[in-house]
């Protein structure tokens, strides 16, 4: 059961016994620690102890109904007596029978279930009564998290061990055991492999009357080839007897991959791909049932080796990632209630889908907080205030009413200067309650993105380079290229104004053109008695004059065309705007002449350069398509996180403003500032009557973002110790110690949960201290001081 929760399997696998003694300590692990309090996994909000393996297996057998079974059709008065006839040996445990269920204040009613099914609900607690179906893992991870929701923790910790007990009791009872002869190879095997073995020639035979590329035929024998997989994969399904041991094990959930294994063992095991990764063209067509050939034992082994080379160099990855990714989030803690913004973002259907077309728009909103009123589509009816949580009761009023983008509030628009505010965090994964004051939002988030990292590394190892499954070799360095907000490799060209397009060769140089154009016009009233000065259809000046008259001239404020209707003068002018872009030969194009597009739209197949979405579309484009694209690789795998943990990242890649022009505040050109001191500045200057400094927001990789924290200590135990302690050396700093690692350095108790106190400023504010260090420093150059001056610091502050 705690298994997955410790990532811990039974290949020898050792844990250590820590003792706590003081009474505190013994408190604290068991409110924090303890495992009946962490049945939620912070990633997501699901349950992270579930049955697995023997367990599903036994709760499997134990729920599934067998045709013809002894005591079929028979009909009890309650569950006792099914019990009894049970164990009496009067019916089989699979039979379907009636049974008389009472109903809570309800006429008692007959329900047709099964004797299992009986056995099963009677370890389920009374409000979740009466689950009739057949218990698969993911039923069972269901009601799991339904009796969490609606019973709490305590109750759910209870009925985990009682699936555990009954689920390791039936699958020994069940005697579940497979054999060589259990897997039935299906008899269109043959034919399918026959069939298309012929098409293949087919297509070769065309290739070699150079009918087609090298390229398209290369791709139409790996179509072909997966295909016939595909209907192989679909025939052992069909053979595969739900009730035999193997059908059971793969139907269940109880073993890893479902069917594809199965597939492997009866099927044909289908093409493989070599260590670059390409898909050999030559499928294995035998399966494990009958034995490999020798060529085709020789082709897998690419897979299996590379699986195993990838496992060792990948793994250091992943850590080194989670390592940034806590440096740069090390900070973000939950400081207050709530920062007072109106901001949020847009959380819409199509965003969703275009991550991952089997999620929903409700995996995405629950737990959040809306940013404003959320109303009915059809009606107008308010569904959800702003400021409220959407929990489960809010969201199915959502998700019945067929809402399709919400407005919610998120980390990447919070407020709150240092850390964030409860409302922009919305629910803990972990509790299922709002985030408490003091929680470290930031290491949960690093954790949750880094820790998937490295079960992603290990995952081409149990397809033993199966091709199709999409190896992460793509996966953490693409994850790794969004978060460095690196150049991506084969980057696609990016329009960078709305028009329209146009292809245009030169020589072997393709480019494409993108023509913008729009019509700026003005009128002049041309009063009666007015003589006109220029024809209608004349082409003019800037300051023309159009007509004359007793008052004076009317004269045209813009260049163009001019025309007259009866009492005034229309001038228009068509500005033209154009760009061109050198498309790369290798590149393939995504636009055809006469396209229009948008500005940000890609021009070419490839990865978004993040740098340039922020410059042609803006921060929260750029915001948005971080998102997407990191939760496109995890879902991708199947790997489920939710989006605020990546939000808190990208929250702190954009913390910085690169100053362009200084106004009259003392930031220079070019300075890095994080962008809430800027804003500050600013309001400082304009409060004086001053001009306010210009700035962009910069888009900072993880490691840069980390280095430039506004900690020195946090930032030198990070890399580049001996720069940043130079700098700070040189500059004079200050570290007001509020991360978790410049107070661990210093061997402070760290500010969060119970020593959690709010940020200084907040605090000097609230009780009005005035800051004594500059009269200090005055006092220490003329060389007299007065007592007061040397005033402890805790006593400021406390």
């Amino acid at each position: 059961l705690v298994c997955p929760a410790f990532n811990a399997d039974f290949d020898g696998d050792q844990m250590a016994v820590h003792v706590p003694l003081s009474k505190s300590a013994v408190q604290e692990a068991r409110t924090l620690m303890l495992s009946a309090n962490n049945l939620l996994l912070p990633a997501n909000g699901e349950p992270v102890v579930g049955p697995s393996k023997d367990m599903v297996l036994g709760c499997y057998y134990l729920t599934t109904e067998r045709p013809g079974a002894k005591g079929e059709g028979k009909v009890f008065a309650d569950f006792d007596e099914v019990e009894l006839a049970y164990s009496l040996g009067i019916v089989d445990l699979q039979a379907r029978i009636k049974v008389m269920v009472q109903g809570d204040g309800a006429a008692p009613k007959i329900l047709e279930t099964t004797v299992g099914r009986v056995l099963f609900n009677q370890i389920l607690p009374k409000e979740l009564r009466f689950v009739n179906r057949l218990m698969d893992k993911s039923a069972l991870k269901e009601v799991v998290a339904l009796c969490y929701q609606k019973l709490g923790r305590e109750q759910t910790a209870k009925l985990v061990d009682s699936i555990k007990e009954i689920g390791f009791r039936y699958a020994t009872q069940s005697g579940a055991t497979i054999a060589i002869s259990d897997i039935t190879i299906p008899e269109a095997k043959e034919r399918i492999v026959r069939e298309t073995g012929a098409e293949v020639e087919e297509i070769e035979r065309q290739y070699r009357r150079g009918l087609i590329t090298d390229g398209e035929q290369y791709s139409k024998i790996v179509d072909l080839w997966t295909r016939a997989t595909d209907e192989i994969t679909e025939e052992v399904r069909k053979t595969l007897d739900p009730l035999s041991p193997i059908g059971a094990m793969a139907m269940s959930g109880a073993t890893k991959g479902g069917a594809q294994p199965i597939r492997q063992l009866a099927g044909m095991r289908g093409l493989m791909a070599d260590p670059a990764g390409r898909i050999i063209a030559l499928p294995i067509r035998s399966n494990f049932r009958e034995g490999l050939t020798a060529l085709e034992y020789f082709i897998s082994t690419h897979g299996a080796r590379k699986g195993l080379a990838d496992t060792a160099l990948r793994t250091a990855d992943a850590g080194y990632l989670t390592r940034r990714l806590v440096d740069v989030a090390q900070d973000v803690i939950i400081t207050e209630e709530d920062c007072g913004t109106r901001s949020g973002i847009w959380v819409d259907v199509e965003s969703t889908k275009r991550i991952d077309p089997r999620m929903e728009l409700k995996d995405r909103v629950l737990g959040r907080v809306a940013a404003s009123p959320i109303a009915h589509p059809k009606t107008g009816e308010v569904l959800v205030e702003a400021g409220a949580m959407i929990d489960e009761d809010a969201l199915s009023r959502l998700v019945k009413a067929g809402v399709t983008r919400v407005y919610v509030r998120s980390p990447l628009t919070c407020r709150s200067e240092f850390g964030l505010c409860r409302k922009c965090y919305g629910r803990d994964l972990a509790r299922g309650e709002l985030v408490a004051l003091g929680e470290a939002v930031g290491i949960i988030a690093a954790q949750s993105i880094g820790e998937p990292g490295t079960q992603l590394t290990l995952r081409t190892f149990h397809t033993g380079g199966v091709a199709g499954a999409e190896d992460i070799t793509q996966g953490l360095p693409r994850v790794e290229e969004l978060f460095e907000a690196r150049v991506p490799k084969g980057e696609a060209v990016i329009a960078e104004i709305d028009g329209v397009v146009d292809v245009i060769w030169q020589g072997d140089q393709r480019k494409v053109k993108i023509t913008s154009s729009r019509v700026v016009s003005e009128e002049y009233a041309i009063p009666s008695g007015y003589s006109r000065k220029v024809e209608d259809g004349d082409q003019i000046q800037e300051g023309a004059v159009l007509a004359e008259g007793p008052d004076g001239a009317v004269t045209a404020r813009i260049p163009g065309k001019v025309f007259f209707e009866e009492d005034k003068a229309i001038v228009r002018r068509e500005e033209v705007e154009e760009r061109e872009y050198d498309i790369p030969a290798a590149a393939r194009l995504r636009v055809e002449r006469g396209m229009e597009v948008k500005a940000g739209d890609q021009l070419t197949e490839g990865a978004k350069n993040p740098r340039e979405v922020l410059r042609i579309q803006g921060a929260e484009a750029a915001q948005m398509y971080l998102l997407e694209e990191v939760q496109k690789v995890y879902r991708s795998q199947g790997v489920n996180i939710h989006d605020k943990h990546i939000e808190i990242i990208i929250r702190q890649m954009l913390r910085k403003v690169r100053v362009r022009s200084s106004g009259d505040t003392d930031m220079l050109p070019g300075m890095m500032v994080d962008r809430f001191e800027f804003e500050r500045r600013n309001e400082e200057v304009i409060a004086q009557g001053g001009k306010p400094a210009t700035g962009a927001p910069a888009l900072l990789g993880v490691t840069k973002a980390a280095v430039s924290t506004e900690s020195f200590l946090a930032a030198a135990s990070f890399q580049e110790t001996t720069r940043v302690l130079t700098e700070a050396a040189i500059e004079g700093a200050v570290d007001e110690l509020r991360g978790l690692k410049e107070n661990v350095i210093i061997g402070k108790l760290i500010p969060v949960g119970s020593a959690f106190r709010p940020p200084r400023r907040l605090f000097r504010e609230r009780v009005q201290l005035e800051i004594r260090e500059p009269g200090v420093a005055g006092e220490l150059e003329s060389g007299e001081t007065s007592s007061d001056s040397y005033e402890d610091d805790e006593t400021e502050f406390d």
